[in-house]
């Protein structure tokens, strides 16, 4: 699957998913893998996935979420859902209503991830 096709006729998420991907792309090296689900984040391995809610779950929601896995459980009241699949791994669920909502803090915490996917 393209990014376009990902996101046809969901063109919210995608102008949000442009700010999101050029931050990654400041911290170094990445790949892109995109199916049908999600499009995730690579180095060595998947450090964050970007996904569409309105295409899971009914109801109001963000155009896009931001997931992050982490080392560690972050403290911050901006994430939607942690959650602990693995011990010590940590899954940061953040949603995301507009580009401005990917700020410093943000990118602090995808340089974490990314650093730990080498």
């Amino acid at each position: 699957m393209t990014r376009r096709e990902y996101f046809a006729g969901r063109e919210d998420s995608r102008s949000i998913f442009e700010a999101l991907l050029a931050a990654v792309e400041t911290l170094g090296s990445v790949e892109l893998g995109v199916t049908k689900s999600q499009i995730a984040f690579r180095r060595r391995v998947a450090f964050a996935f970007a996904w569409i809610p309105g295409k899971y779950l009914a109801g109001t929601s963000a155009p896009l979420v931001l997931t992050i896995g982490l080392r560690r459980r972050d403290g911050s009241p901006r994430w939607k859902e942690i959650v602990e699949p693995a011990r010590g791994r940590f899954t940061h669920h953040l949603e995301l209503h507009s580009a401005t909502d990917i700020d410093g803090e943000v990118v602090a915490w995808l340089r974490e991830a990314w650093e730990a996917s080498a």
